[in-house]
């Protein structure tokens, strides 16, 4: 008979001696950050760490300082006691850090200002004034916290792994960040928590923006970058329930936008599109 333990932790000192021991014991630590309203996508992220460790991690906290608007963070869904009743459909015992803004953070509730070679300006960096600072400052702090040996992240979104990356190379953070393939539902939506505040005529108008990306994959084969987003713009120009914010095709590793293909490079589209007054973003491999 299987027996299940969850653990929740809401201040680092509580949490620092089990991951001590865990190092001293040479057992190897996965991390999953998340801020909670967990759903299939978060459960993907876990199990995959549970694959690849002896102890996985997940933390759940709403991190302030990434948010622009502050109604969206605070509509931002909160739910600790379904996350933990979903977690434990998780055949493992899992360490949940679930820490207040204070333990996080103190009294000095602010971001540090990070240098990314630039990644922070594209796409997201030029809509959402200083984010990836928030970002930053939030990833850095768990890390430094939790010590994992990896860390997951989703590539739906794509510019923040890259930006995380970048963050552990540029501090020497001794830790491995794992990319995971974007969660979708049925429909071909990516999974997020957002999906859950979509009125009913925008959810199902929703899995369009992947449709579009999937024939936005197979026109570039043929035609120039430039004519493929131009494709995309008159798409939702046309629809009626979704609006564009911006598609862009751009280097997987500088995540420039790109105006001609070159061999030997990776490319991949990403689009953030207005469904009412929620913003979905999505991303997909094109070479």
């Amino acid at each position: 008979m299987f027996c299940y333990k969850m653990k929740i932790y809401h201040h680092k000192e509580e949490i620092h001696p089990i991951i001590e021991a865990s190092k001293t014991q040479k057992k190897s630590i996965g991390f999953i950050p998340t801020m909670g309203a967990l759903h299939q996508g978060h459960l993907s992220l876990i199990k995959k760490a549970m694959e690849q460790n002896d102890v996985v991690v997940i933390s759940i906290f709403v991190n302030p300082t990434q948010f622009n608007n502050k109604e969206d963070l605070k509509k931002y869904p909160r739910n600790l006691e379904g996350d933990v009743e979903l977690l434990k459909t998780l055949s493992k015992d899992i360490l949940v850090y679930a820490p207040s803004v204070e333990d996080i953070y103190g009294s000095n509730v602010t971001s540090n200002h990070f240098e990314f070679d630039g990644l922070e300006n594209e796409m997201e960096g030029k809509f959402r004034q200083g984010h990836f600072d928030g970002v930053g400052t939030i990833v850095k702090r768990l890390l430094e916290i939790i010590k994992p040996t990896r860390a997951y992240f989703g590539k739906k979104d794509f510019q923040q792994l890259r930006i995380i990356q970048k963050l552990v190379e540029n501090y020497n953070i001794p830790v491995t960040i794992v990319g995971c393939d974007i969660y979708r539902e049925n429909d071909g939506l990516a999974m997020s928590s957002r999906n859950e505040r979509l009125k009913p005529q925008y959810r199902k108008a929703a899995p369009f923006i992947y449709k579009t990306l999937k024939s936005a994959k197979i026109q570039f084969g043929t035609k120039s970058a430039n004519k493929v987003t131009e494709w995309v713009k008159n798409q939702f120009a046309k629809h009626e329930f979704l609006e564009l914010e911006y598609f862009i095709i751009a280097d997987e590793a500088s995540l420039k936008t790109i105006n001609r293909k070159s061999k030997n490079k990776s490319y991949r589209a990403f689009i953030a599109v207005y469904a009412d007054d929620i913003r979905l973003i999505d991303n997909i491999v094109l070479n």
